[in-house]
């Protein structure tokens, strides 16, 4: 199987859900096997790993000492979350520094609010997005309700979705479809016909037809490609910023006996045009490297 399947025993099959709804302990970072190699999707904003500095695309070679080298991805999970207060060593690598680097984290509670919004100037919104999770459309709804009623109808939004990790398909596609009122959001397709699935958009009774700017960056995947490439695919969006991470792969689970599990990969999402996402992402229309601004003294 590829790297983003994995046999999981009763402990990991069960904190699968703490994922998508309830709350734990841990560092913030949402990690992957890229070639065999433990990687750091993307820290979640907000968390003792964002803080730290921990970056897109690190590789993780030791946890409290330990080496990850042929560590599966649950056992990783498991070592990083624990309780709250607790330091956890985590050493990486990063491909532009000389050598590894050691983040001592004091594990904290993850937040599970994944919406920000505000008015960057009257007209013009900001809407943040760190993960799709259960309730996200309806999250991005009452801050779009908000801001258009702030600002009596918006000339324009910035949809920030860099450092987003991903989540759920289908909240990606309900996000998408706030924006569009017809035509394909994505598609599935597997190795058979049988497994193909074309998520469409339905048409709203709510007019968005504001100009909408997606960011994006290295550390923006799966469910976060989905909305950029629909977007983009429409002619909906402008998408700026860097190369997305290329995480275009769908996954089942399957409970098996005495409180296992199994998920496997089925299938590859394709954006309305018909592009793969996986290991290619999505590429900005116009590309803009992440800096710090900061702001000019006056002489």
């Amino acid at each position: 199987l590829d790297p983003h399947s994995s046999f999981m025993p009763p402990e990991a099959f069960g904190e699968l859900q703490d994922d998508t709804k309830g709350e734990f302990s841990g560092i913030g970072i949402v990690i992957t096997m890229k070639d065999g190699i433990l990687t750091v999707v993307s820290p979640i904003e907000g968390t003792p790993a964002y803080n730290a500095g921990i970056q897109a695309g690190d590789v993780i070679i030791r946890i409290d000492g330990k080496s990850t080298k042929g560590m599966a991805l649950w056992e990783a999970v498991k070592m990083m979350r624990g309780p709250r207060h607790k330091v956890v060593n985590i050493t990486v690598i990063r491909t532009d520094a000389q050598e590894a680097i050691e983040f001592p984290l004091k594990r904290d509670l993850i937040p599970m609010t994944s919406v920000r919004s505000g008015i960057l100037k009257p007209g013009f919104g900001y809407l943040r997005v760190t993960n799709f999770r259960m309730s996200t459309q309806d999250e991005i709804k009452k801050h779009l309700t908000r801001m258009e009623e702030e600002s009596k109808g918006l000339n324009g939004l910035i949809m920030d979705l860099r450092d987003n990790p991903g989540g759920l398909l289908a909240q990606a596609v309900k996000v998408s479809d706030l924006f569009l009122s017809k035509g394909d959001i994505v598609s599935i397709k597997g190795r058979t016909e049988s497994t193909k699935q074309v998520y469409k958009a339905q048409n709203d009774e709510e007019d968005r037809k504001y100009p909408v700017v997606i960011l994006i960056n290295g550390g923006s995947a799966s469910a976060s490609e989905i909305v950029a490439g629909a977007l983009q695919d429409h002619s909906r969006a402008l998408i700026l910023g860097s190369p997305s991470f290329g995480k275009g792969s769908v996954q089942t689970v399957r409970p098996l006996k005495e409180g296992f599990g199994i998920k496997y990969t089925i299938a590859r999402y394709y954006t309305p045009s018909g592009r793969s996402i996986q290991g290619k992402g999505i590429t900005p229309d116009i590309e803009v490297e992440y800096e710090i601004i900061e702001k000019k003294k006056k002489k």
